[in-house]
């Protein structure tokens, strides 16, 4: 090739590398939000890779990584934070809710003369509670680290 050659447009590839570092140093604070609009439409309308490399050619070529965020402390295995789980919250509130339904209905037609009295609601809270005891066992034991895996 001669050096008389124009020089070709940038592709694809190109212009999106130029974009992603725009929204890089954008996000990092680095470039204000009409700074980055005017950049990225000049990386857009690049119609050589001159005019591409000038829209980003005073930005580092990559952002520093961003500072790793504070992390929470983890939860102490088997303290108060199990049983604020909404793995747990939630199934418990709905046994609640249900069999304060059923034994509410049960109660009406007891009192009112219209059921034999037969405490039919145990059916709903006996099963469903040994069920959910289990469940509530097998999260703790979760929870405490002793998941059931061998340890080696």
């Amino acid at each position: 090739m001669s050096e008389d050659a124009p020089e070709t447009g940038p592709g694809d590839p190109e212009r999106d590398r130029a974009a992603r570092l725009l929204q890089d140093h954008f996000a990092q604070g680095r470039l204000g939000g009409g700074e980055f609009s005017s950049r990225l439409e000049r990386v857009y309308k690049a119609a050589s890779l001159r005019d591409l490399e000038a829209a980003v050619a005073d930005l580092p070529s990559s952002p520093a990584p961003p500072e790793p965020a504070d992390r929470p402390a983890p939860p102490v295995p088997g303290g108060p934070g199990m049983l604020r789980d909404p793995a747990l919250l939630i199934p418990w509130g709905l046994w609640l809710g249900v069999n304060t339904l059923c034994f509410t209905i049960w109660l009406i037609l007891f009192l009112t003369g219209q059921g034999d009295g037969y405490p039919w609601f145990l059916w709903v809270l006996g099963p469903w509670g040994i069920v959910m005891v289990f469940i509530t066992l097998g999260l703790a034991a979760v929870h405490r680290g002793g998941g059931g895996a061998a340890r080696g």
